[in-house]
Parts: C-alpha cells; structure tokens; sequence
C-alpha cells in the first residue's frame, strides 16, 4: 500500500519541488499546505500517513499545528523539515508530537530515510540535530542529580 504524505511548507517552490521526488520516490502526495491552519484542516480531513512540515509558517506555526494535527488526525506522524537548530525550535516540536526533524539541508536520501523510520514509529533525528537534543537531556539530567 501506498503512503500517504501532506506536505506543509509555506514556500511553493520547495513544496513543489519535494512532491516530484516523493512522488518519484513511490510515496503519495495527498495535499500541499502553505500555512500551518490549512495543514491541520486538511491532516483532519486526509488523515494522511505522515505530514512533512516547517516550523516557520503563517498564521500558525508549525510547532502548534503539529499539536493540533495529532489531535485532530492522531494515526498520523509528523516529520519537521526545517532550517532551524536552536534547542527551543527542535524540542518545541518533539515536545509537540512529532516524530523526527530533518534540517532543510539534507539530501533528498535523508529524507527518504527519516520517513521510513518514523512510518515504522521510529524517532528520526538528523545528525546536527541529535546533538541538540542530546545535549538538552544530559543538561537536565545533570540538574536532576545534584
């Protein structure tokens, strides 16, 4: 069976871009959001397997449109493809739900990767990211045991 996939990207260009090679890929792409209220109204009507989203979207970001679509579409996984890297950005949106993050600078095979993983209910981490989450739970382990 095929996977479906909904893409929520404010930028046009790079959702268009990443349905061709999904596509080619054999995923299906169900719907394209360009902010994050149209992601979580069409994650509740398509149920879709997985939604690839940023963080940086209109009139709703996508750390709370990851928490909405869950709510609204809980069968669903969430992946976050985005520029950031700050710990508030990656745990914000773990924190929420999803279940990876994948930096907007990976190669399309990474990404590939990261969505098989999450579809098996996995946790994806890019590399650079991994660090960052790391680093933010050995810091609060450390303070738990003083």
């Amino acid at each position: 069976m095929t996977q479906t996939i909904l893409i929520a990207d404010d930028h046009r260009l790079l959702r268009e871009g990443l349905r061709a090679l999904l596509e080619r890929d054999g995923f299906q792409v169900v719907a394209e959001a360009d902010n994050g209220r149209s992601a979580v109204r069409l994650a509740k009507q398509l149920q879709p397997d997985i939604v690839i989203t940023d963080i940086a979207m209109p009139d709703l970001n996508g750390i709370e449109a990851t928490r909405q679509m869950l709510a609204e579409a809980p069968r669903s996984k969430v992946l976050a493809l985005s520029m950031h890297t700050e710990s508030g950005f990656v745990l914000g949106i773990l924190e929420a739900g999803a279940s990876g993050y994948l930096l907007k600078d990976a190669a399309f095979e990474e990404l590939s990767v990261a969505i098989k993983a999450v579809l098996k209910d996995q946790i994806y981490l890019s590399p650079a990211i991994a660090g960052v989450v790391v680093g933010q739970s050995l810091g609060r382990l450390g303070s738990k045991a003083r």
